[in-house]
C-alpha cells in the first residue's frame, strides 16, 4: 500500500528531524503530530508532492506550536484530587451525601417553578433546553431568565446551610 511506503520512507527523516527541532522531552508527541497531520493531508490531498520538503515544513510548523503551548502551560505541583475519588474514606462519603442533602433540601424550598427546573437541570439524564422547557410547560426563550432568577434565589438560601461558618472580629 502506498501509506506503508510512505511512511517507511519517512520515519528516518522524521526521527531526525524532531531531535533537531525539539531536544529533549516531547519528540514522541511532536512526531505523532506529524504523522497526524500527514494522515490528513494524504486524505484530504493524497501524498505531498515533495514528501521530504513537507515533512520538513511540518516538523518546524508542530515544534513551534509545541514551544508555544508550553511556554503557557505549568506543571501541578501537587497532582489533582481525582473527580470521583474513592468512597471508601468514610468522611470524604459523609461530607459528599451532607452536601447534597443540603443542596436538595434547599431546591425543594424554593418558590414557583425553580425546584421543577433546578431539579431537571441537576437531573442525571442531562437534559436538553428544549427538554426541559418542555417537560416545565414553558417557552425555551423563558428558561434561560427564569433559570437565572432560580439559581439567585438558591444562592440566598445555601449559604447559610453549606457556607463555612466566619470568624467575626479581628483576627
Amino acid at each position: 500500500m502506498i501509506h506503508d511506503t510512505v511512511f517507511e520512507t519517512l520515519r528516518p527523516l522524521l526521527a531526525a528531524e524532531a531531535r533537531a527541532e525539539l531536544p529533549g522531552d516531547g519528540r514522541a508527541d511532536l512526531e505523532q503530530a506529524v504523522w497526524l497531520r500527514l494522515l490528513e493531508h494524504l486524505d484530504t490531498q493524497g501524498p505531498p508532492a515533495d514528501p521530504a520538503a513537507w515533512l520538513t515544513a511540518t516538523v518546524r510548523a508542530e515544534a513551534r506550536r509545541h514551544r508555544r503551548t508550553a511556554r503557557h502551560e505549568q506543571p501541578y505541583a501537587v497532582e489533582p484530587v481525582a473527580e470521583h475519588p474513592d468512597h471508601a474514606d468514610p468522611e470524604h462519603h459523609t461530607l459528599l451525601t451532607e452536601r447534597a442533602r443540603a443542596l436538595h433540601s434547599a431546591v425543594r424550598r424554593l418558590p414557583g417553578r425553580c425546584p421543577g427546573l433546578i431539579g431537571a437541570l441537576l437531573s442525571p439524564k442531562d437534559l436538553t433546553y428544549r427538554e426541559i422547557a418542555g417537560e416545565l410547560g414553558i417557552s425555551q426563550g423563558s428558561l434561560g431568565p427564569e433559570r437565572s432568577r432560580c439559581l439567585g434565589c438558591l444562592r440566598r438560601i445555601l449559604p447559610a446551610e453549606v457556607a463555612p461558618r466566619r470568624r467575626r472580629g479581628k483576627e
